[in-house]
Protein backbone atom coordinates (compact mmCIF):
# COMPACT_ATOMS: atom_id res chain seq x y z
CA UNK A 1 0.00 0.00 0.00
CA UNK A 2 1.32 3.40 -0.47
CA UNK A 3 2.20 5.27 2.79
CA UNK A 4 0.02 8.59 3.31
CA UNK A 5 1.69 11.65 5.85
CA UNK A 6 -0.26 10.49 8.66
CA UNK A 7 0.57 6.83 7.92
CA UNK A 8 4.26 7.97 7.43
CA UNK A 9 4.40 9.76 11.17
CA UNK A 10 4.10 6.36 12.55
CA UNK A 11 6.08 4.26 10.47
CA UNK A 12 8.73 2.25 12.77
CA UNK A 13 12.04 1.36 11.30
CA UNK A 14 11.08 -2.61 10.72
CA UNK A 15 7.84 -1.03 8.43
CA UNK A 16 5.22 -1.63 11.03
CA UNK A 17 3.75 1.15 13.51
CA UNK A 18 4.41 2.75 15.97
CA UNK A 19 3.54 5.46 18.75
CA UNK A 20 5.61 7.44 20.52
CA UNK A 21 8.73 5.23 19.26
CA UNK A 22 6.94 2.19 21.09
CA UNK A 23 5.53 -0.75 18.53
CA UNK A 24 1.88 -0.62 18.69
CA UNK A 25 1.90 -4.52 19.21
CA UNK A 26 4.23 -4.13 22.81
CA UNK A 27 1.86 -0.98 23.52
CA UNK A 28 -1.21 -3.02 23.40
CA UNK A 29 0.02 -5.22 26.03
CA UNK A 30 1.12 -2.63 27.78
CA UNK A 31 -2.60 -1.00 28.01
CA UNK A 32 -4.07 -3.71 28.44
CA UNK A 33 -7.28 -4.12 26.77
CA UNK A 34 -8.45 -2.79 22.95
CA UNK A 35 -10.03 -0.59 21.43
CA UNK A 36 -7.75 2.16 22.85
CA UNK A 37 -6.71 5.79 22.13
CA UNK A 38 -3.17 6.94 21.76
CA UNK A 39 -1.93 10.13 21.28
CA UNK A 40 1.90 10.63 20.57
CA UNK A 41 3.51 13.90 22.58
CA UNK A 42 6.06 14.43 20.20
CA UNK A 43 4.02 15.12 17.04
CA UNK A 44 1.96 17.58 19.62
CA UNK A 45 5.09 19.10 20.15
CA UNK A 46 6.42 19.47 16.99
CA UNK A 47 3.33 21.03 15.61
CA UNK A 48 3.08 23.56 18.01
CA UNK A 49 6.77 23.89 17.41
CA UNK A 50 5.89 24.30 13.78
CA UNK A 51 3.08 26.81 14.63
CA UNK A 52 5.72 28.60 16.93
CA UNK A 53 8.15 29.34 13.62
CA UNK A 54 5.79 30.15 11.10
CA UNK A 55 3.45 32.17 12.82
CA UNK A 56 4.70 35.69 13.72
CA UNK A 57 5.94 36.21 16.87
CA UNK A 58 3.29 38.59 17.98
CA UNK A 59 0.55 35.58 17.21
CA UNK A 60 -0.81 33.74 20.65
CA UNK A 61 -1.38 30.42 20.82
CA UNK A 62 -4.74 29.19 22.39
CA UNK A 63 -5.35 25.45 22.43
CA UNK A 64 -8.99 24.72 21.92
CA UNK A 65 -9.59 21.86 24.69
CA UNK A 66 -12.88 20.47 22.81
CA UNK A 67 -11.13 19.09 20.77
CA UNK A 68 -9.15 16.72 22.97
CA UNK A 69 -9.83 17.02 26.31
CA UNK A 70 -7.94 14.34 28.10
CA UNK A 71 -6.17 15.62 30.78
CA UNK A 72 -2.60 14.60 30.11
CA UNK A 73 -2.69 16.22 26.54
CA UNK A 74 -4.18 19.40 28.24
CA UNK A 75 -1.78 19.50 30.56
CA UNK A 76 1.00 18.65 27.64
CA UNK A 77 0.08 21.06 25.54
CA UNK A 78 -1.08 24.05 28.36
CA UNK A 79 2.94 23.80 28.72
CA UNK A 80 3.24 24.97 24.58
CA UNK A 81 1.23 27.38 23.74
CA UNK A 82 -0.27 30.81 25.45
CA UNK A 83 -4.18 30.33 26.49
CA UNK A 84 -6.42 27.50 26.45
CA UNK A 85 -10.19 27.92 25.42
CA UNK A 86 -13.28 25.81 26.84
CA UNK A 87 -16.26 25.15 25.84
CA UNK A 88 -17.56 24.11 29.57
CA UNK A 89 -17.27 24.09 32.98
CA UNK A 90 -15.96 20.33 33.06
CA UNK A 91 -13.71 21.65 30.25
CA UNK A 92 -13.05 25.12 32.56
CA UNK A 93 -11.73 23.05 35.86
CA UNK A 94 -9.64 20.54 33.75
CA UNK A 95 -7.96 23.81 32.19
CA UNK A 96 -7.57 25.70 35.20
CA UNK A 97 -5.84 22.46 36.88
CA UNK A 98 -2.88 23.10 34.62
CA UNK A 99 -0.59 25.64 35.54
CA UNK A 100 -2.80 28.08 32.89
CA UNK A 101 -3.76 31.27 35.00
CA UNK A 102 -7.67 32.02 34.77
CA UNK A 103 -6.78 35.23 32.87
CA UNK A 104 -5.58 32.93 29.69
CA UNK A 105 -8.04 30.76 29.91
CA UNK A 106 -11.50 31.90 27.53
CA UNK A 107 -14.74 30.21 27.79
CA UNK A 108 -16.81 30.22 24.51
CA UNK A 109 -19.95 28.71 23.48
CA UNK A 110 -24.05 29.50 23.70
CA UNK A 111 -26.13 28.29 26.46
CA UNK A 112 -23.78 28.85 29.48
CA UNK A 113 -25.77 28.12 32.30
CA UNK A 114 -25.91 30.20 35.74
CA UNK A 115 -23.58 28.30 37.50
CA UNK A 116 -21.33 27.97 34.96
CA UNK A 117 -21.42 31.63 34.27
CA UNK A 118 -20.56 32.26 38.14
CA UNK A 119 -17.77 29.50 38.28
CA UNK A 120 -16.38 31.25 34.99
CA UNK A 121 -16.53 34.78 37.23
CA UNK A 122 -14.93 33.26 40.32
CA UNK A 123 -11.99 32.07 38.34
CA UNK A 124 -11.37 35.02 36.14
CA UNK A 125 -11.49 33.48 33.05
CA UNK A 126 -12.49 35.66 30.19
CA UNK A 127 -16.01 34.61 29.16
CA UNK A 128 -17.01 35.19 25.36
CA UNK A 129 -20.79 36.38 25.82
CA UNK A 130 -22.91 34.88 22.94
CA UNK A 131 -25.94 37.40 23.56
CA UNK A 132 -27.47 40.09 25.27
CA UNK A 133 -29.14 38.28 27.11
CA UNK A 134 -25.98 36.43 28.45
CA UNK A 135 -24.14 39.78 28.67
CA UNK A 136 -26.93 40.64 31.28
CA UNK A 137 -26.51 37.36 33.08
CA UNK A 138 -22.79 37.92 33.67
CA UNK A 139 -23.25 41.36 34.77
CA UNK A 140 -25.73 40.15 37.33
CA UNK A 141 -23.58 37.33 38.33
CA UNK A 142 -20.44 39.79 38.79
CA UNK A 143 -22.57 41.84 41.18
CA UNK A 144 -23.67 39.13 43.21
CA UNK A 145 -20.06 38.38 43.66
CA UNK A 146 -18.40 41.26 43.82
CA UNK A 147 -16.15 40.38 41.57
CA UNK A 148 -15.33 42.52 37.75
CA UNK A 149 -16.00 39.73 35.13
CA UNK A 150 -13.36 39.37 32.17
CA UNK A 151 -15.60 39.58 28.72
CA UNK A 152 -15.10 39.63 25.51
CA UNK A 153 -18.08 39.71 23.30
CA UNK A 154 -18.02 36.83 20.49
CA UNK A 155 -19.47 38.12 17.20
CA UNK A 156 -21.12 36.62 14.26
CA UNK A 157 -19.99 38.26 11.15
CA UNK A 158 -21.55 39.84 8.35
CA UNK A 159 -19.06 37.27 5.97
CA UNK A 160 -19.45 33.35 5.94
CA UNK A 161 -16.03 30.95 5.62
CA UNK A 162 -16.34 28.79 2.47
CA UNK A 163 -14.26 25.60 2.00
CA UNK A 164 -14.97 25.09 6.08
CA UNK A 165 -15.91 21.80 7.80
CA UNK A 166 -19.08 23.17 9.70
CA UNK A 167 -19.56 27.15 9.26
CA UNK A 168 -20.23 29.33 12.57
CA UNK A 169 -20.22 32.06 11.24
CA UNK A 170 -22.63 34.27 9.11
CA UNK A 171 -26.17 34.55 8.28
CA UNK A 172 -28.40 33.22 11.38
CA UNK A 173 -26.32 31.50 14.26
CA UNK A 174 -26.40 30.12 17.88
CA UNK A 175 -22.97 31.41 17.92
CA UNK A 176 -22.07 35.16 18.66
CA UNK A 177 -23.40 38.17 18.62
CA UNK A 178 -25.00 39.38 15.00
CA UNK A 179 -22.19 42.46 14.14
CA UNK A 180 -25.02 44.58 13.61
CA UNK A 181 -26.18 44.19 17.33
CA UNK A 182 -22.58 44.82 18.84
CA UNK A 183 -23.09 48.56 18.77
CA UNK A 184 -26.60 48.46 20.75
CA UNK A 185 -24.76 45.93 23.05
CA UNK A 186 -21.85 48.05 23.46
CA UNK A 187 -23.96 51.06 24.48
CA UNK A 188 -25.80 48.81 27.02
CA UNK A 189 -22.21 47.88 28.76
CA UNK A 190 -21.15 50.52 29.12
CA UNK A 191 -22.02 51.27 32.38
CA UNK A 192 -21.44 48.12 34.14
CA UNK A 193 -18.95 47.22 36.07
CA UNK A 194 -16.84 44.88 33.82
CA UNK A 195 -13.72 44.37 32.69
CA UNK A 196 -13.75 44.46 29.16
CA UNK A 197 -11.10 42.69 27.10
CA UNK A 198 -11.89 42.51 22.94
CA UNK A 199 -14.12 40.44 20.56
CA UNK A 200 -13.77 36.90 19.66
CA UNK A 201 -14.96 36.15 15.77
CA UNK A 202 -14.80 32.07 14.85
CA UNK A 203 -16.37 31.65 11.29
CA UNK A 204 -15.84 28.39 10.61
CA UNK A 205 -13.77 24.96 11.04
CA UNK A 206 -11.68 22.72 9.00
CA UNK A 207 -10.56 24.66 6.10
CA UNK A 208 -7.63 23.53 4.03
CA UNK A 209 -8.02 26.46 2.05
CA UNK A 210 -4.88 29.10 3.09
CA UNK A 211 -6.74 31.83 0.61
CA UNK A 212 -9.98 31.36 2.02
CA UNK A 213 -8.64 31.84 5.66
CA UNK A 214 -6.09 34.43 5.11
CA UNK A 215 -9.52 36.66 3.41
CA UNK A 216 -11.78 35.49 6.40
CA UNK A 217 -8.44 36.74 9.22
CA UNK A 218 -8.44 40.18 6.81
CA UNK A 219 -12.34 41.10 7.23
CA UNK A 220 -12.17 39.85 10.92
CA UNK A 221 -9.45 42.60 11.11
CA UNK A 222 -11.61 44.89 9.36
CA UNK A 223 -14.73 44.49 10.98
CA UNK A 224 -13.00 44.62 14.31
CA UNK A 225 -11.01 48.13 13.60
CA UNK A 226 -14.39 49.47 12.84
CA UNK A 227 -16.21 48.27 15.75
CA UNK A 228 -12.96 49.52 17.99
CA UNK A 229 -13.99 53.29 16.94
CA UNK A 230 -17.52 52.07 19.08
CA UNK A 231 -16.17 50.69 21.97
CA UNK A 232 -15.69 52.46 25.25
CA UNK A 233 -12.55 50.67 26.27
CA UNK A 234 -9.09 49.45 25.29
CA UNK A 235 -9.14 46.53 23.07
CA UNK A 236 -6.66 44.12 25.13
CA UNK A 237 -7.61 40.76 23.08
CA UNK A 238 -8.52 40.05 19.73
CA UNK A 239 -9.23 36.36 18.66
CA UNK A 240 -9.08 35.96 15.50
CA UNK A 241 -10.26 32.38 15.86
CA UNK A 242 -8.82 29.36 13.67
CA UNK A 243 -10.23 26.69 11.44
CA UNK A 244 -7.14 25.69 10.31
CA UNK A 245 -7.78 21.59 8.73
CA UNK A 246 -5.79 18.89 8.63
CA UNK A 247 -6.17 16.01 5.60
CA UNK A 248 -7.92 13.07 6.40
CA UNK A 249 -8.84 12.03 2.46
CA UNK A 250 -6.86 10.78 -0.23
CA UNK A 251 -7.78 14.01 -2.16
CA UNK A 252 -6.68 16.69 1.10
CA UNK A 253 -3.52 18.25 0.73
CA UNK A 254 -2.11 20.11 4.11
CA UNK A 255 -2.96 23.65 4.90
CA UNK A 256 -0.49 25.97 3.24
CA UNK A 257 0.38 27.41 6.95
CA UNK A 258 3.30 29.78 5.58
CA UNK A 259 1.13 31.52 3.91
CA UNK A 260 -1.37 32.31 6.68
CA UNK A 261 1.63 33.26 8.54
CA UNK A 262 2.59 35.77 5.70
CA UNK A 263 -1.24 37.34 6.37
CA UNK A 264 -0.79 37.50 9.64
CA UNK A 265 2.32 39.12 9.82
CA UNK A 266 1.05 41.61 7.47
CA UNK A 267 -2.36 42.11 9.42
CA UNK A 268 -0.23 42.54 12.70
CA UNK A 269 2.39 45.56 10.96
CA UNK A 270 -0.23 47.11 8.59
CA UNK A 271 -3.63 47.18 10.63
CA UNK A 272 -3.78 45.45 14.29
CA UNK A 273 -0.61 47.36 15.83
CA UNK A 274 -1.32 50.62 14.69
CA UNK A 275 -4.77 50.79 15.50
CA UNK A 276 -4.94 48.30 18.59
CA UNK A 277 -1.80 48.85 20.40
CA UNK A 278 -2.81 46.87 23.48
CA UNK A 279 -4.14 43.95 21.81
CA UNK A 280 -3.26 40.33 22.37
CA UNK A 281 -3.83 38.84 19.21
CA UNK A 282 -4.97 35.55 19.07
CA UNK A 283 -5.16 32.12 17.07
CA UNK A 284 -7.40 29.47 18.62
CA UNK A 285 -6.33 25.82 17.38
CA UNK A 286 -7.77 22.37 18.23
CA UNK A 287 -7.46 19.70 16.19
CA UNK A 288 -4.68 21.37 13.92
CA UNK A 289 -2.74 20.91 17.33
CA UNK A 290 -3.72 17.77 18.28
CA UNK A 291 -5.54 16.14 15.20
CA UNK A 292 -3.00 14.14 13.47
CA UNK A 293 -0.94 12.97 16.72
CA UNK A 294 -3.41 10.44 17.45
CA UNK A 295 -4.67 7.02 16.28
CA UNK A 296 -7.64 4.27 17.34
CA UNK A 297 -6.34 0.94 17.36
CA UNK A 298 -8.65 -2.03 17.77
CA UNK A 299 -8.58 -5.55 17.74
CA UNK A 300 -10.23 -7.81 14.61
CA UNK A 301 -12.72 -10.41 16.49
CA UNK A 302 -14.34 -12.13 13.00
CA UNK A 303 -13.48 -12.11 9.46
CA UNK A 304 -15.98 -13.38 7.13
CA UNK A 305 -16.97 -13.26 3.39
CA UNK A 306 -20.51 -12.82 2.64
CA UNK A 307 -21.40 -13.33 -1.34
CA UNK A 308 -17.55 -12.48 -2.27
CA UNK A 309 -17.46 -9.59 -0.11
CA UNK A 310 -14.44 -9.65 3.12
CA UNK A 311 -15.47 -8.28 5.97
CA UNK A 312 -12.98 -7.61 8.92
CA UNK A 313 -15.12 -7.25 12.41
CA UNK A 314 -13.45 -5.41 15.09
CA UNK A 315 -14.07 -4.71 18.75
CA UNK A 316 -14.27 -0.97 18.57
CA UNK A 317 -16.11 1.18 16.45
CA UNK A 318 -18.46 4.15 16.10
CA UNK A 319 -19.50 4.41 19.37
CA UNK A 320 -15.99 5.73 20.27
CA UNK A 321 -14.75 7.24 16.69
CA UNK A 322 -17.52 8.68 15.19
CA UNK A 323 -16.29 10.75 12.82
CA UNK A 324 -14.26 7.72 10.92
CA UNK A 325 -17.25 6.03 10.51
CA UNK A 326 -18.74 9.24 8.05
CA UNK A 327 -21.39 9.96 10.65
CA UNK A 328 -20.20 13.14 12.44
CA UNK A 329 -20.27 16.09 9.32
CA UNK A 330 -19.24 14.24 6.36
CA UNK A 331 -21.88 14.43 3.58
CA UNK A 332 -20.26 11.85 1.38
CA UNK A 333 -18.83 9.28 3.31
CA UNK A 334 -14.94 8.88 2.95
CA UNK A 335 -12.12 6.26 4.43
CA UNK A 336 -9.97 7.59 7.02
CA UNK A 337 -6.45 6.63 6.40
CA UNK A 338 -6.04 2.64 7.89
CA UNK A 339 -3.38 0.77 8.57
CA UNK A 340 -2.50 -3.21 10.23
CA UNK A 341 -0.48 -2.41 12.64
CA UNK A 342 0.67 -6.49 13.03
CA UNK A 343 1.64 -6.47 9.74
CA UNK A 344 4.16 -4.62 7.52
CA UNK A 345 3.06 -1.49 5.52
CA UNK A 346 4.54 -3.03 2.66
CA UNK A 347 2.99 -6.61 2.81
CA UNK A 348 0.86 -7.39 -0.59
CA UNK A 349 -3.09 -6.14 -0.13
CA UNK A 350 -6.42 -7.51 -0.37
CA UNK A 351 -9.98 -5.70 -0.35
CA UNK A 352 -11.90 -5.65 3.00
CA UNK A 353 -14.28 -3.46 4.19
CA UNK A 354 -13.39 -2.96 8.28
CA UNK A 355 -16.92 -2.65 11.02
CA UNK A 356 -17.23 -2.39 14.15
CA UNK A 357 -19.42 -4.66 16.82
CA UNK A 358 -22.60 -2.56 17.15
CA UNK A 359 -25.79 -4.00 15.56
CA UNK A 360 -26.15 -1.37 12.91
CA UNK A 361 -25.32 -0.81 9.22
CA UNK A 362 -23.69 2.72 10.14
CA UNK A 363 -20.53 0.94 12.07
CA UNK A 364 -18.60 1.36 9.23
CA UNK A 365 -15.09 2.30 9.72
CA UNK A 366 -13.24 1.29 6.05
CA UNK A 367 -15.14 0.16 3.36
CA UNK A 368 -13.84 -1.26 0.69
CA UNK A 369 -9.93 -0.42 1.81
CA UNK A 370 -6.71 -2.15 0.29
CA UNK A 371 -5.17 -3.85 3.55
CA UNK A 372 -2.65 -6.42 4.08
CA UNK A 373 -4.40 -9.84 5.04
CA UNK A 374 -5.37 -9.69 8.63
CA UNK A 375 -7.06 -12.33 10.65
CA UNK A 376 -8.66 -12.55 14.20
CA UNK A 377 -6.37 -10.70 16.59
CA UNK A 378 -4.83 -8.31 14.41
CA UNK A 379 -4.96 -4.77 15.46
CA UNK A 380 -6.50 -2.37 12.94
CA UNK A 381 -5.28 1.16 13.23
CA UNK A 382 -7.36 4.20 12.73
CA UNK A 383 -5.48 7.54 12.16
CA UNK A 384 -5.94 11.09 12.30
CA UNK A 385 -7.74 10.41 15.53
CA UNK A 386 -6.63 13.28 17.95
CA UNK A 387 -9.40 15.34 18.06
CA UNK A 388 -13.08 14.75 18.10
CA UNK A 389 -12.82 11.27 18.72
CA UNK A 390 -13.88 9.60 21.92
CA UNK A 391 -15.81 12.84 23.30
CA UNK A 392 -17.41 13.41 20.21
CA UNK A 393 -18.85 10.01 20.24
CA UNK A 394 -21.68 8.44 21.57
CA UNK A 395 -19.93 6.22 23.74
CA UNK A 396 -23.20 4.90 25.44
CA UNK A 397 -24.50 3.25 22.53
CA UNK A 398 -25.52 -0.69 22.73
CA UNK A 399 -23.81 -1.04 26.24
CA UNK A 400 -20.24 -1.64 25.20
CA UNK A 401 -17.03 -0.54 27.05
CA UNK A 402 -15.52 2.58 27.02
CA UNK A 403 -11.95 2.47 25.36
CA UNK A 404 -8.51 3.70 26.97
CA UNK A 405 -6.92 6.89 26.50
CA UNK A 406 -3.20 7.03 26.83
CA UNK A 407 -0.63 10.05 25.41
CA UNK A 408 2.92 8.31 25.01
Amino acid sequence: MSERPSIAAFAGPDGRLAVGGIPVGRLTERVGSTPYFAYDRRLITERIGLLRSTLPAGIHLSYAVKANPMPAVIHHVAGLVDSLDVASALEMRAALDTPTPGDRVSFAGPGKTDAELTQAVAAGVTIEMESPTEADRVVRVGNQLGIRPRVAIRINPDFQVKGSGMRMGGGPQQFGVDVEQVPGMLTDLAAADLEFQGFHVFPGSQNLNAEILCDAQRKTVALVLELADKTPWPIRYLNLGGGFGIPYFDKDRPLDLPAIGDNLAALLDESIRPNLPDARVVVELGRYIVGESGVYVTRVVDRKVSRGKTYLVVDGGMHHQLAASGNFGQVIRRNYPIAVATRSLTDAAEEVTVVGCLCTPLDLLGDNVALPRADVGDLIVLFQAGAYGLTASPTAFLGHPAPAEVLV
